[in-house]
This record gives structure tokens, C-alpha cells and sequence, in this order.
């Protein structure tokens, strides 16, 4: 039996222009920074933007921008608060900061849940924060909404990026768009750049380990003033 909220999901996304799937395949990369930063950037020029943080492990990108107090509202489905001028919605309006250890099909039944009963509208770019690793998170996405894409997050890590190859060559082969790879905390020499190129993806640029963001984490301006943000803002060039 086909689950009918599935033929929701496309209604619910069918004015999003553009599906923007943040991923690493890896904890601990500052992907949920760079989808939250993507995000700010985006709005602040002039596009219609949603953030759809879907990271069951652990959500954080309320934390990231200081979202406090601010909750969904319902009308024939739930509909995003606007914050920071964009449209946002999170699993923490659902766990309430605790673990949802899913498995399986109770894993992909949230996640049609959330999909189909988020209004988005019309909008420009839909950012999506999700869940590290490589499984039934991604699989699923790619599934239930066709038009998404990947910008994937790596560190200069050999080890994290061996992980991040793996993903990149699943979304290969699914004929999935990868929009290219970010190389973030930069530190030294690597060659992160040549990998990528070699399995044939762009690589967007690397952004340096920037102390000034962990004194910036919760509030949404002081964040856009770090370099990080500034290496962000090159990288949007790449994507509009």
C-alpha cells in the first residue's frame, strides 16, 4: 500500500525552487554551521529561503542562531516560523532536546512526517541540515524529494574525507546532483581539492579555522561578521 502522505510531500515542496542537501557522511565537520551560515547569506540577499534542520542526532542549528521562544504554527500543516528572516523548522520542535534514537522504518516514518506536514510556500532554497552518515537519512531524501541537491562538508581530515568519498561516490552512482565539496577547518596542506576533482566534483573552496565562531554561536550577526561567514558568502556565488 503506497503511504498517501508521500504524494503530500511533493505538494508541500512543489513552489521550493531548489533543494539544497548539506551533508558530510561525518560527525564533527561543521556541517550544521555551514547549512545555518548558507542560510543567513541566502536570505540576506534578497532570496526566499527556508532551513529545514533534520539532524535526529543531535539538531543544533536553533543553537547556532539563537532561535529561543519561537515556535511553528498550524494551518492545514505546520507552518515554519520566520527567523532571521527565513523560514525555519527543526526535529526540536518535536524531541525538545532529547535523543530520538530511531532505527529503520520508524526513522523514515518521521521523516515523511516532518516533510509532509511542513508548509514551505514559495521558495528560493531550501537548506537542509542533515543527519551525519551515510543511510537510511539520505537515502530517503533522495526518495522523497527528486530535487534535491548535495553541497557536501569535509575537514582536511584523510579520515574524514575518506567517508565523505564514499558518499559522494553512492550519490554518483544514484545519478544524484552534487553541487560540489567544501573543505572546512583548514588546517595546512592537503589535498582535499585533487580527491575531489579526481572523483569528478567541484570543489566550492576551503574555509580556515575561524576562532572568532565559537564566541559568535546564538547570535546570527556577530556570526556573519567571522571570516568563516566571509568564506561562506564565496561559496553562495557558486550556487545563485
Amino acid at each position: 500500500m503506497v503511504d498517501p502522505r508521500l504524494s503530500i510531500i511533493q505538494e508541500r515542496i512543489r513552489d521550493v525552487n531548489r533543494v539544497v542537501a548539506v551533508s558530510s557522511g561525518k560527525g564533527g565537520v561543521g556541517k550544521s554551521l555551514l547549512a545555518s551560515t548558507l542560510a543567513l547569506l541566502l536570505a540576506r540577499g534578497k532570496w526566499s529561503i527556508g532551513l529545514f534542520d533534520l539532524d535526529f542526532t543531535s539538531p543544533s542549528t536553533h543553537l547556532i542562531l539563537g532561535i529561543r521562544g519561537i515556535l511553528p504554527t498550524e494551518d492545514k500543516g505546520i507552518v515554519p516560523p520566520l527567523v532571521h528572516g527565513l523560514k525555519y523548522m527543526s526535529v526540536i520542535y518535536y524531541s525538545q532536546d532529547k535523543m530520538v534514537p530511531l532505527r529503520g522504518t520508524d526513522f523514515s516514518n518521521a521523516l515523511i512526517e516532518l516533510l509532509s506536514v511542513t508548509k514551505w510556500g514559495k521558495l528560493d532554497f531550501l537548506i537542509v541540515d542533515m543527519p551525519p552518515g551515510i543511510g537510511d537519512a539520505t537515502l530517503d531524501l533522495i526518495r522523497f524529494v527528486k530535487k534535491a541537491e548535495f553541497l557536501i562538508v569535509t575537514t582536511s581530515s584523510p579520515l574524514a574525507f575518506e567517508t565523505v568519498k564514499k558518499l559522494m561516490t553512492m550519490l554518483k552512482e544514484l545519478g544524484v546532483p552534487i553541487l560540489g565539496v567544501v573543505e572546512n577547518m583548514k588546517t595546512g596542506r592537503s589535498n582535499i581539492q585533487q580527491e575531489a576533482l579526481k572523483l569528478g566534483v567541484r570543489f566550492l573552496g576551503e574555509i580556515p579555522y575561524d576562532p572568532r565562531v565559537e564566541n559568535s554561536l546564538g547570535n546570527a550577526y556577530e556570526l556573519l561578521k567571522t571570516v568563516f561567514a566571509s568564506r561562506v558568502g564565496d561559496i553562495v556565488k557558486h550556487l545563485t
